[in-house]
């Protein structure tokens, strides 16, 4: 079955259509992907309860609960300050929650943070690659980090050097690079381990409009392949990419849900105009 979603993204891409192909898809496809969501989401691969990050009397997380499930696109949206990269931090391992709990890929975030970072793929807002290092050496690097073989790894620089046609630079810098070949390679490398969940902070800040769509459909790709996207973005017609969007303000959720019911619940016409009514009061 997946064969065919591919070919018939293929065909929908060969097209020249210029939006995501999943808006564009005809109704048979949307129905078979509805279907497929429908049956992936039984299983829950993220589950938050209460969970509540303090820093001496400042309380940036106040107990949000929410569920993420397999193979799910989940958008986590909030103004600066709203409390979602803490919250971020704490379901990849690397800070303690206060209170509540959270379960990520089976593993619980206060006593099995190891387990939680080996389960997962991060990629930073902040690119994380080594520039004075080539490509290839970048995914020989990270790939002996992730516990692959050398045999596995020197199939991964294959793989990835091909599916990103990367062949013509794979022995140049990282550091020579444009910014767009550069997120969509710290995509590929933060997969290299093969992950159940990859956690992606603004990936596609400061990249212009065609990058921004490729790096999409690789995350779509990926989704449908089982793995859970959990994304923040600030950009919010990428909001409207997601299965659901969660929207933080002043460290609690606000609103949760797919973006067709967020934008018929607040009575607007983009999720754009959902953001400014919960995080700026703009009616």
């Amino acid at each position: 079955m997946f064969s065919w979603i591919c070919k018939s993204i293929s065909d929908y891409k060969s097209q020249g259509f210029s939006k995501p192909w999943r808006f564009e898809l005809n109704k048979k496809l949307c129905d078979f992907v509805s279907s497929w969501q429908i049956i992936m989401e039984k299983e829950k691969i993220i589950t938050v309860k209460n969970l509540t990050k303090k820093f001496g009397n400042f309380t940036a997380v106040k107990g949000i609960s929410f569920d993420v499930y397999k193979g799910e696109i989940f958008g986590f949206l909030g103004a600066n300050g709203a409390g979602k990269t803490t919250a971020m931090k704490m379901l990849i391992g690397i800070s303690n929650p206060t209170s509540g709990e959270a379960n990520v890929a089976g593993f619980d975030v206060h006593t099995q943070t190891n387990m939680v970072k080996k389960s997962i793929g991060y990629m930073s807002q902040k690119f994380s690659m080594y520039d004075d290092l080539t490509i290839k050496e970048n995914i020989t690097f990270f790939g002996g980090i992730y516990g692959l073989s050398r045999s596995q790894i020197k199939q991964k620089i294959t793989q990835l050097v091909e599916e990103l046609e990367l062949q013509e630079v794979a022995n140049n810098l990282v550091g020579s690079l444009p910014l767009g070949w550069k997120q969509k390679l710290s995509f590929s490398v933060a997969l290299l381990h093969e992950p159940k969940i990859v956690f992606l902070d603004e990936p596609t800040g400061g990249v212009d409009p065609i990058t921004r769509r490729q790096f999409w459909e690789m995350i779509y790709t990926q989704a449908y392949k089982g793995t859970t996207i959990f994304v923040t973005t600030h950009y919010m017609d990428e909001a409207e990419y997601c299965d659901r969007v969660s929207i933080m303000v002043d460290g609690t959720i606000e609103a949760l849900d797919t973006p067709k019911n967020l934008k018929k619940q607040f009575n607007v016409e983009a999720m754009n105009d959902v953001f400014l009514k919960l995080a700026r009061n703009i009616e």
